[in-house]
């Protein structure tokens, strides 16, 4: 994709690299930048001895990183470039982003552990390590709630969304100053790496915005080694030119792919596992699309949860619309946590609380979900609650509990054990005072010790200050 990839993943294996067919790797290859273009844009293929390829200029230029603005302000506050042309990172990634430290395990099961994201938003060059309990804070405007879109829309390629399923609109996340090419396309880039017990494994993938949404380039590697590769070979088809590691006689397979859909997610449905670099292209794809559908983003509209509504699944909307449903389930079917969402309601709910109770009739209708208030005291509404106490409630049961009563699709061929839910809150505090917050860090940090549920949220600054006194939680601070 460019020279940052490229620095980060080395050099394409011999398996993959360029033949008498047209490299499949050629929108992911480094190369000499375009006119104008900063170390954040995709490059122009570097083949010793030939020319770039107009295709490979355009590509190039598709993406030229944001330029000065006519008042000769800076393009961007990313930090600059080193010589050799390898961008900066804004934020060190993890050592889970790279080879395990040893043999022991670190991540049983699969896990985002870094978000890469250039020319996204207000992000230049910037890779994020996220841990059990992650939270972005900063000043209005630094990109803090883009951010955790990117997260969103890689959760959603991974579940099988289309592209423009995932960027509904993907104008809203090219940075202001980037420069168009002569064809008037522009773009921008995301990725992640997932950790897991098939080790860490990096997903890049390079978007073109306009004038048509299409993923031009998408990459997954493993320690160095390029197990996917696929690169727009015909502007004219809706199709990319995509190569993946077969090992044994064949050594790579190519096929096109959809340019709308996540190719990795498309690879246990065309590899057959057969030889050994086949179950490695698996094992790796399998992983990151394992932890990508693990993801519920949750953001509780209080308006829409004082309703009464009609008895269903028992699934948790991500606007948490049917909180009343959810209990009704979960008080029958979850006893446990049941019971320790009544406790967190003692402390982020004003007055007493004895329980959590709903209220169905006999024959059917509405349900409506209510704290007892304990003998001789009647019980209250929910629809009576403040907002932010009804936003303190969602977040906690959505901490308390698993996949199972979330309205998401996690991955059916694991167990729900060997799966690690991560949930994602942008505005996690809105409307919370500091004992509400401080309840539900409390919360995510024992469900993100037993390993099973991870929080990515966006905070302000009185939550921000208070987490960075709270061992386990990781904070990315982001400046204007």
């Amino acid at each position: 994709m460019d020279a940052t990839l490229d620095a980060a993943v080395g050099p394409a294996p011999a398996a993959l690299a360029p033949d008498a067919d047209p490299d499949p790797d050629a929108a992911l290859a480094e190369g000499t930048a375009a006119p104008g273009a900063s170390a954040d844009t995709p490059t122009v293929p570097a083949q010793a001895g030939a020319a770039p390829t107009a295709e490979a200029r355009a590509w190039s230029a598709a993406f030229a990183a944001p330029a000065a603005s006519a008042g000769g302000g800076p393009a961007s506050s990313a930090p600059a470039a080193p010589a050799d042309g390898a961008a900066v990172p804004t934020h060190p990634e993890p050592d889970g982003c790279g080879p395990p430290a040893g043999p022991a395990q670190r991540y049983p099961r699969p896990v985002v552990t870094a978000l890469r994201l250039s020319a996204f938003g207000p992000h230049r060059a910037a890779a994020f390590p996220l841990g059990p309990v992650t939270l972005f804070a900063g000043p209005s405007g630094t990109g803090k709630s883009q951010a955790l879109a990117a997260y969103e829309a890689l959760a959603g390629l991974g579940s099988g969304a289309t592209l423009e399923e995932a960027f509904p609109d993907p104008r809203a996340r090219i940075p202001d100053l980037a420069v168009p090419d002569a064809q008037r396309r522009r773009g921008f880039r995301l990725g992640c790496t997932v950790d897991g017990p098939a080790g860490p494994v990096r997903l890049d993938l390079a978007v073109q915005a306009e004038p048509t949404l299409r993923i031009v380039g998408e990459r997954l590697s493993q320690d160095g080694q390029i197990l996917l590769a696929t690169a727009l070979r015909d502007p004219g088809r809706r199709s990319v030119q995509a190569a993946w590691l077969t090992g044994g006689a064949i050594g790579v397979t190519r096929a096109p792919l959809p340019d709308d859909r996540l190719g990795t997610a498309l690879l246990p449905l065309r590899v057959a596992g057969s030889t050994a670099g086949q179950r490695q292209v698996l094992a790796a794809a399998e992983q990151v699309v394992v932890a990508l559908r693990s993801v519920f983003p949750c953001d509780p509209s209080p308006d829409r949860m004082r309703a009464a509504v009609p008895p269903g699944e028992g699934r948790l909307l991500g606007d948490c619309a049917n909180l009343a449903d959810v209990l009704r389930r979960t008080r029958h079917e979850c006893g446990t946590r049941h019971a320790l969402l009544a406790g967190a309601a003692r402390t982020g709910c004003a007055g007493p609380v004895a329980g959590l109770g709903v209220r169905a009739p006999a024959g059917g209708g509405a349900v409506t979900a209510v704290l007892d208030r304990g003998p001789a005291r009647p019980a209250t509404e929910l629809a009576r609650l403040g907002a932010g106490e009804l936003r303190f409630l969602a977040l906690a049961l959505v901490l308390l509990t698993g996949p199972g009563v979330l309205a998401m699709d996690p991955a059916a061929e694991l167990l729900s054990a060997q799966q690690a839910l991560t949930v994602l809150a942008d505005g996690f505090d809105r409307g919370l005072d500091r004992r509400q917050s401080a309840e539900l860090l409390r919360l995510a940090l024992l469900s993100g010790a037993r390993g099973h549920i991870r929080l990515v949220a966006a905070v302000g600054e009185d939550t921000a200050a208070a987490a960075r006194l709270l061992p386990g939680v990781a904070m990315v601070d982001l400046t204007a």
